[in-house]
């Protein structure tokens, strides 16, 4: 990656932001929406990918900045008027968002959310759509869910005594109230029922570490390893890095990685995590981005390239460096994934980009098909955190869709990625993370052991259960690929 292309970008577009020519009315006074109205406006024109299909974002569309005002002052919250210059929100454009508080997004990036712990999936009744029961995936070490003794596999169908159902799950399991109760169940061939056992868990702020497991697995004469892997986060790079020093020094054969609950994150870190998993291309090209039209005229195209590398360098949003060492790569020449419904955006990028180079399989079921980054952008200046004239008198920040991301061969897939395996998550039969009991990895070592592609038959009633949603689903990082804008 090239650490310094982002501050490029930045410069560059500070002298793109439009209104140079236009001065503020002389007998408008701004009110404090009205100026994060411009902010909006203006981050918008600028960055945001499908600024030439919006035509509210045409370099023209306004005459002077007092107009700009004027024509928005009906927008009741800086939100509605963001809603407003999306493009096609939900079909083209399905995963930008604004933020009325950016040190809860920053905090998210690195892992820290508020949260009781117990980290779940929300699946709809075999008899009953309208119907929904909660399974635990999994419970983050040292938070309130561990103490509860929450595991993974358990049900639940209760909050505070209400059943769950498509209409209220929001309210009662991701509204401001921090403590809840939750009603633990049996499977009943789909349709669970309370077993009389309740626990009350309690939210706090926690720092998960997305490196949860890391070990080698003796199948034979091949040494697997398996990295459970849960979010692209900068703030763990070298936490990564040594989990491929394990391997390294286990002389692995095979390599799993379960990114099954795994929604994104930094595409520095999926290029590092490429870079862990190779070594043998440093230097060539990882993947490429396509800005808006402004953007990539005006910049060189080398600047839109990320390429593989044998370094992590990390650093502050002041530039100091925080984080350097060299890459432990594996020089593999094949890879094996595990991945659900909810694997998507950076876990996507790293299996697309390695698939130009590598052979790549996975386990599982087919990924989102998030193939859009972001960045972050603040009312400053130069849009950044660090820029002047950082506004003092709001936390609004947007989290706008920027860049389109494909590998070498110029390809991604926007509609997801098809596993080499078909293989859902069994509610009835999770098992243990990281263990041969966990049916995900049994199958995987299955394909590498012996290259069988049969998957499950679409007759298992399992597969008629569908997964609707999970605990981060409110959290700012769900299903996000972002870049870090450097000043």
């Amino acid at each position: 990656m090239k650490n310094s292309k982002y501050t490029f970008i930045v410069l560059l577009l500070v002298t793109l932001t439009f209104f140079t020519s236009c001065e503020k009315s002389d007998n408008y006074m701004a009110s404090e929406n009205d100026e994060i109205h411009l902010f909006i406006w203006r981050a918008m024109n600028n960055y945001y990918l499908w600024q030439p299909n919006v035509p509210d974002l045409s370099d023209t569309r306004f005459t002077n900045i007092g107009q700009l005002y004027a024509e928005y002052s009906n927008f009741s919250s800086p939100r509605d008027l963001f809603e407003s210059l999306r493009y096609q929100p939900g079909v083209v454009d399905r995963f930008s968002w604004i933020v009325d508080d950016y040190v809860a997004l920053e905090n998210s990036f690195q892992g820290i959310n508020l949260s009781n712990g117990m980290e779940f999936g929300l699946v709809r009744y075999a008899s009953d759509a309208t119907k929904v029961f909660g399974y635990v995936r999994y419970v983050i070490p040292q938070s309130d869910a561990a103490t509860q003794n929450i595991e993974r596999g358990m049900l639940f169908t209760e909050v505070d005594g209400i059943q769950l159902t498509e209409s209220n799950y929001r309210d009662l399991l991701f509204d401001d109230n921090t403590n809840y109760t939750i009603s633990l169940a049996e499977f009943n061939d789909g349709n669970p029922v309370t077993n009389s056992i309740s626990i009350n868990l309690s939210k706090t702020q926690l720092q998960e570490n997305p490196v949860a497991i890391v070990k080698t697995i003796d199948e034979g004469s091949n040494k697997i390893g398996y990295l459970l892997y849960n979010q692209f986060s900068s703030s763990f790079d070298g936490e990564l890095n040594a989990a491929f020093a394990t391997f390294q020094s286990e002389n692995i054969t095979d390599l799993i990685i379960d990114l099954r609950y795994n929604g994104g994150g930094s595409v520095t870190t999926a290029t590092y995590l490429g870079a862990m998993v190779t070594g043998q291309f440093n230097g060539q090209l990882y993947s490429k981005e396509q800005w808006n039209t402004k953007v990539m005229n005006a910049l060189d195209a080398s600047v839109f390239e990320n390429n593989f590398t044998n370094q992590i360098v990390n650093k502050d949003q002041n530039q100091n460096i925080i984080l350097q060492e060299p890459i432990n790569s594996l020089n593999l020449n094949r890879v094996y994934f595990i991945t659900s419904g909810s694997s998507a955006s950076a876990s996507e990028l790293v299996m697309n980009s390695l698939s130009s180079y590598i052979n790549v399989s996975s386990v599982g079921k087919k990924t989102i098909g998030k193939v859009q980054g972001s960045v972050t952008l603040y009312d400053s200046d130069n849009y950044t955190r660090t820029g002047e004239n950082l506004a003092s008198n709001h936390t609004w920040a947007l989290q706008p869709l920027v860049l389109e991301i494909k590998n070498k061969d110029n390809s991604n897939e926007p509609n997801g990625i098809e596993p080499t395996v078909v293989f859902p998550e069994d509610f009835n039969n999770l098992g243990v993370l990281g263990e041969r009991s966990d049916p995900l990895l049994d199958r995987t070592v299955l394909l590498i052991t012996t290259g069988g592609r049969s998957g499950i038959h679409k007759t298992n009633s399992i597969l008629n259960l569908e997964e609707i949603s999970d605990s981060k689903a409110i959290n700012p990082m769900k299903n996000n690929m972002f870049i870090e804008l450097k000043k």
